[in-house]
């Protein structure tokens, strides 16, 4: 079991984006959907394009570089060209602070 690391501040991140933050040497995209913050590794298992600056639609971020599509609450790949999925991070809020747990 990991211990969780603050990130970011909930007024850093509006709904609908994706943010990278940087925790202990890896790159984390950090999403805000409908309330709740999601944590999955930055880097597509396609060609390693950067999913903090995909485009999210729901619980969906797609990458920018070729279109693969990425669970956010999992990390789990939805559809080519990508065919392995990411690590996802436990995420949780404590007051203003959203910590990732690594």
């Amino acid at each position: 079991m990991g211990q969780y690391v603050k990130a970011a501040t909930t007024d850093e991140l509006q709904a609908g984006q994706g943010k990278l933050v940087e925790i202990e040497g890896k790159e984390i995209a950090l999403f805000h959907v409908d309330g709740q913050y999601y944590a999955i590794e930055n880097t597509c298992t396609h060609q390693g394009g950067p999913l903090c600056e995909g485009e999210l639609e729901g619980t969906e971020v797609m990458c920018p570089w070729h279109g693969a599509r990425f669970d956010v609450t999992s990390g789990a790949v939805l559809s080519p060209p990508a065919y392995m999925g990411v690590t996802s991070f436990p995420v949780r809020v404590s007051a203003s602070d959203i910590e990732i747990e690594v």
